[in-house]
C-alpha cells in the first residue's frame, strides 16, 4: 500500500507538469532533506514519464510503427518530420532537473551512509538516463554537469568520452556491493531486488558495449560479460498504474488529455510485416480496422497529400491506462546476445537460442505463450538459419528487435534502427505503387517528408533551445543539420 500511495503521489507530480521549477543547474548538494525512499521513486518516475510519454510518441513515428491518422491533425508536424528545435526541451530538462539530480542527491547520501544498494540503484538509473540523453543529441553536460554554483554553465562533452565514463561507473557501483547491501523498499520498478538491480546493471553495460561496437572494440568486455551470465531475469518496468486522471500511464494520459484516443493509425510497414509473418503479437498491439473487420495499415504521412481516407479504414494501436513503461526488456537483453554471438564471435550457432529465447520472451511480455513453430523449423516465421549469411542473420535478428520493442520501448527500437539501418530502406511512394512489391516492414520515405532529400527519417535531435538559452557552452548546429548529422556511433 505504501508503494502505491506514493506512486499516485508522484505519477500526479510528473505527470502534471513542472516547467516551474526546473533548472539545469540546481544544486543537488543543498536540497530540502528527504531521504532516500522517498527521492528514488521520484527520480524513476521522472525517467518512466519521459520515456513512457513524449519519447514513446515521437520515436513511434520514426520507427514507423504508426503515422498521423487521416481524421486528425495533433501529430501532422512529426509524421512529416517538420520538427522544431524546441522539440525536446521539457525532455531535455526534466531529465537533468529531475530525473539526474534526484539520482545524484542519492548517490551523495550513498556515499555518506556506505548504503552501496541504493548507490548501485541510482548509478545504474543515471547510466540510464544520460544514454537516453547521449543517443538522443550526441553530446551532454556531463563532467561539469549537476554541481551546482560551481559550473553554472557546464561543458558539454562528447558522447564517446561519456559511455566510457558511464560503464566504468557501473563497475565501480558494482565493486563496493557487500553483504549488507539492500535496495529501498519504495523501488517501483525492481521491487527492492538487489539481485535483479545488478542483472539490469549488467544488461546496460552489455547494451552500451554494443551500441558502439562499431567503434570501439569491445569483444572481449561483452564475452567476460556473457561468461558471468549475471543479468536480469524479468523485464525492466515502470508499473503500478491506475485507470485514474493522472494516475495512468503517460502516453495514454496525454492521449486522453486531447479528448480522442484515435490520433494515430498502424503504419503499412508494421501490419504488412507481421501479418506476413502469421506473428500472434499483432492482435496485441494493434486492433483490426473498423470499416474492415481486417488487420490494415497506411502509408506514412499520406494523409497530407491523399484526402478521402478514413481512419476507421486503418489499424489503430491499442492504447492502455495501465501499461507499464519498459525500460529494459528480456527479450533485448537476448536479442544484444545473439547480435554479440553472431557479430563479436562469428558463432550463428550461439546466437540461435538466444534469437529464440528473444521471441518467446516478447510472447511472454505481450502475455501470449511460448510458440516455437514461430521459428524451429525452415520455412517458419522466424527460422534462424545457421547456414545462412552472417549479413541475412544481422538482418533478422534487428527485424526482430523493431518488432519486439513495438509500443514497448519506441524510443530504443529508433536507436537500434539507426545503429543497424535495419528496416533497410524500400524507397519512395512511386517505388512503392500499389505495394504489389513491398518488401514487407522495410522503411518508406513518408509521403511528404520536410528533411532534406536523402534522409529519411531524423538521425538525432537538435540541442535543445532550453540549454542554449541558459547555457552558453552548448554546441550549435543550424538548420536541419540538427536532424540529419549523425550521432557518434552511427557509422552505417
Amino acid at each position: 500500500m505504501k508503494k502505491i500511495v506514493l506512486l499516485i503521489t508522484i505519477t500526479a507530480l510528473f505527470l502534471g507538469g513542472c516547467s516551474d521549477w526546473l533548472d539545469v543547474n540546481k544544486d543537488p548538494n543543498v536540497p530540502t532533506d528527504v531521504n532516500t525512499e522517498l527521492i528514488l521513486p521520484a527520480a524513476e518516475a521522472s525517467i518512466a514519464v519521459r520515456l513512457g510519454g513524449n519519447l514513446f510518441n515521437v520515436t513511434g513515428f520514426f520507427a514507423q510503427y504508426w503515422t498521423q491518422a487521416p481524421e486528425a491533425n495533433q501529430y501532422n508536424s512529426i509524421t512529416t518530420y517538420d520538427l522544431r528545435t524546441d522539440f525536446m526541451d521539457n525532455d531535455y530538462t526534466e531529465m537533468f532537473a529531475g530525473a539526474l539530480n534526484d539520482l545524484e542527491r542519492i548517490r551523495t547520501k550513498s556515499v555518506d551512509a556506505e548504503d552501496w544498494g541504493n548507490y548501485l540503484v541510482a548509478t545504474t538509473l543515471r547510466v540510464y538516463a544520460y544514454q537516453i540523453l547521449i543517443d538522443m543529441f550526441d553530446q551532454v553536460p556531463f563532467t561539469e554537469a549537476l554541481k551546482g554554483t560551481e559550473f553554472p554553465q557546464p561543458k558539454w562533452d562528447n558522447g564517446q568520452t561519456v559511455y566510457a565514463a558511464l560503464l566504468a561507473e557501473i563497475d565501480e557501483a558494482k565493486s563496493k556491493l557487500n553483504s549488507d547491501s539492500e535496495v529501498a523498499n519504495t523501488d517501483l520498478i525492481l521491487d527492492g531486488s538487489l539481485d535483479e538491480w545488478i542483472g539490469f546493471a549488467n544488461a546496460l553495460k552489455l547494451k552500451l558495449l554494443m551500441r558502439e561496437s562499431d567503434v570501439v572494440n569491445v569483444t572481449s568486455q561483452v564475452n567476460a560479460l556473457m561468461s558471468e551470465g549475471m543479468f536480469m531475469t524479468q523485464d525492466v518496468a515502470f508499473s503500478g498504474f491506475q485507470n485514474e486522471v493522472n494516475k495512468r500511464n503517460p502516453w495514454y494520459e496525454t492521449t486522453k488529455q486531447l479528448n480522442t484516443d484515435a490520433n494515430h493509425v498502424a503504419t503499412v510497414n508494421i501490419i504488412r510485416f507481421m501479418a506476413s509473418k502469421s506473428d500472434p503479437r499483432i492482435g496485441t498491439i494493434f486492433n483490426l480496422a473498423a470499416n474492415s473487420d481486417t488487420y490494415e495499415g497506411m502509408y506514412p504521412a499520406l494523409k497530407e497529400i491523399e484526402l478521402g481516407h478514413l481512419t476507421g479504414d486503418y489499424s489503430r494501436p491499442f492504447l492502455s491506462p495501465t501499461q507499464p513503461v519498459y525500460l529494459f526488456t528480456m527479450a533485448e537483453l537476448h536479442l544484444f546476445m545473439a547480435e554479440a554471438e553472431l557479430m563479436l564471435n562469428n558463432s550463428a550457432a550461439a546466437a540461435k537460442p538466444h534469437f529464440e529465447a528473444a521471441i518467446d520472451a516478447s510472447l511472454a511480455l505481450h502475455g501470449l505463450d511460448a510458440d516455437p513453430t514461430l521459428y524451429n523449423a525452415p520455412g517458419s516465421s522466424y527460422y534462424f538459419d545457421e547456414t545462412a549469411s552472417q549479413n541475412a542473420l544481422h538482418e533478422l535478428i534487428f527485424m526482430q528487435k523493431w518488432v519486439s520493442l513495438c509500443a514497448v520501448n519506441n524510443y530504443e527500437a529508433w536507436c537500434e534502427m539507426r545503429r543497424s539501418d535495419v528496416p533497410k530502406y524500400f524507397g519512395n511512394m512511386d517505388d512503392f505503387g500499389d505495394g504489389s512489391t513491398y518488401v514487407a516492414g522495410q522503411y518508406l520515405d513518408p509521403a511528404k517528408n520536410l528533411l532534406p532529400d536523402g534522409v529519411y527519417y531524423p538521425y538525432r535531435l537538435p540541442y535543445p533551445d532550453a540549454a542554449k538559452s541558459t547555457n552558453e557552452n552548448t554546441p550549435s548546429l543550424t538548420g536541419t543539420t540538427g536532424f540529419t548529422t549523425k550521432v557518434w556511433w552511427d557509422t552505417k
